[in-house]
């Protein structure tokens, strides 16, 4: 299901949706515990709940006149750049792709390993993140040699029949997928299928390969971005960094989280071990501690033991919302990196599966207007919802939620 939206005037709604509507009211969430100076039990602090500022409408978006390409040349020498205000705190690899778009993954990561890019003189990692004024040494680069583009071999037609499936909007710029929990978005050690790979079907005549623009956990599911065209590329890259883009994400959580509106605001730092890697809350000032911030609302419960929370992400850590539902005491079910509640049992019928959706997206179209695209619920968690009784139509109260 895709759509692009124009919001004008509404249905009238019922009582129901019009008690489900009002104003989001949420307030910072803790776990659960007395507060410092205050009593046990005692409500955590308001704060505010609408956003100074609105974006414009998205009528005087859709007027906008389209921006003019922009593409960045690939350097034929050594050249050395400065980072950016708007580039501090990014990874060294997604630096590369959003400065040079078009870029192979197996390109960058191998200049990275080899030690010919290079930070303030020193080699760096590809996950390390930079600052601000730091000089960057960026070797020769190049696009990967565009293979010759003719008739698909049977298995790259099943790939692009698998590819075609998964779209819920697409254009000359833009493809959104739904994509299926347990597909990968990117390759990895031991990794033979994913996203990145099967999007090889889709070379143009002139042997440009779509982009990935943003990703999202293997096991979770929902709405990806790609970009078709190295210009919807960079301005996509773009939005995400300016943060012009809006991400919800649905799940389902033990408990009834309290308030049933909050923002949740950690630092969150990567742990890495022999066998996983997972981010733990850090305090600011830690060793690549990366400030993150999320709003959630409660949609609907099933009993007090089972809630639909909606996720906005404002910032976009690695395994953010997983984390930050961790810490406020109500993981997601079926997560197999972050649910620990001891001795908690799985409601009969119920897949143990991780129960995310990446359900909407919401950004500007590189050439004006705005791309609205919506997943639906993948079947693990439409047999929860069914089983659980709850209503998928219902209004989702993070609409109203603070920007920032």
């Amino acid at each position: 299901m895709s759509r692009r939206i124009k919001r004008t005037n509404q249905e009238p709604r019922s009582r129901d949706e019009r008690k489900e509507s009002r104003p989001f009211k949420a307030r910072t969430a803790k776990k659960a515990g007395p507060r410092p100076g205050g009593k046990p039990g005692g409500k955590p602090p308001r704060f505010a709940a609408e956003r100074a500022e609105r974006r414009p409408p998205r009528a005087e978006l859709e007027k906008a006149a389209p921006a003019k390409p922009v593409e960045a040349l690939l350097p034929t020498k050594v050249q050395t750049v400065k980072v950016t205000a708007d580039e501090n705190n990014m990874r060294v690899d997604r630096f590369l792709e959003a400065r040079f778009p078009g870029l192979s993954f197996s390109h960058i990561q191998r200049v990275v390993r080899k030690g010919e890019l290079r930070v303030d003189g020193k080699r760096v990692d590809s996950k390390d993140r930079l600052e601000e004024g730091q000089s960057v040494r960026i070797p020769p680069l190049k696009l990967d040699t565009p293979k010759a583009v003719g008739e698909l071999s049977e298995g790259a037609q099943k790939t692009l029949a698998t590819l075609k499936e998964m779209t819920i909007y697409e254009d000359d710029d833009v493809l959104v997928l739904n994509k299926p929990a347990g597909l990968a978005v990117q390759g990895g050690s031991g990794m033979t299928r994913h996203v990145d790979q099967m999007l090889e079907v889709m070379r143009d005549s002139k042997g440009q390969k779509p982009r990935l623009v943003h990703r999202i956990d293997r096991e979770t599911s929902g709405c990806l971005l790609i970009a078709k065209t190295r210009f919807a590329a960079s301005h996509l890259t773009g939005a995400f960094r300016s943060r012009s883009a809006r991400k919800t994400y649905w799940a389902l959580v033990p408990g009834l989280p309290k308030p049933k509106q909050g923002r949740i605001s950690t630092f969150l730092a990567k742990e890495e071990s022999e066998d996983d890697t997972i981010m733990r809350i850090a305090q600011h000032g830690d060793e690549g501690a990366s400030h993150a911030v999320t709003y959630y609302a409660v949609v609907e419960t099933a009993g007090n033991k089972l809630t639909w929370v909606s996720l906005k992400p404002v910032t976009g850590r690695t395994h953010q919302l997983r984390a930050h539902m961790e810490h406020i005491g109500h993981p997601i079910v079926g997560d197999p990196k972050y649910f620990n509640i001891e001795n908690w049992q799985l409601p009969g019928g119920l897949q143990n599966r991780l129960h995310l959706l990446a359900r909407r997206i919401v950004i500007p179209h590189p050439r004006g207007g705005v791309i609205d695209a919506t997943a639906p619920l993948p079947p693990h968690m439409q047999q929860s919802w069914n089983l659980l009784g709850l209503d998928a139509s219902r209004f989702d109260p993070i609409e109203n939620a603070p920007e920032e």
